[in-house]
């Protein structure tokens, strides 16, 4: 593989990267916890957008368990993101072969 041709690989990936970055900043994910007590929506570029609180969940004898729950809900909302980006990152690097590092993709 000559440079030239490095390079038009390199930008295409870029741009690719680019467009991929924009699809997981639309990409909506969500999450509940407390049998759907507290439900968490957020998208996959890790971005919560919105927190609902059933407020049958607000007991003020047990704030402990609404924080539980809500923290719950927001890790697993944020969890869903990180598989949801991932996935579309190896889409983009398609055929490459890189190397397995923790959290790149």
């Amino acid at each position: 593989m000559d440079m030239q041709q490095m390079m038009r690989q390199a930008q295409k990936m870029q741009q690719e990267l680019a467009k991929t970055q924009e699809k997981l900043s639309q990409t909506e994910v969500s999450a509940s916890a407390g049998g759907g007590m507290v439900k968490v929506a957020g998208t996959a570029d890790g971005k919560i957008t919105s927190i609902t609180i059933d407020p049958e969940a607000l007991d003020p004898e047990d704030v402990d368990l609404l924080q539980d729950t809500i923290l719950a809900a927001v890790n697993e909302c944020l969890d869903s993101a990180q598989d949801v980006a991932n996935q579309q990152m190896r889409g983009v690097a398609g055929g490459m072969n890189l190397p397995n590092i923790p959290g790149l993709f």
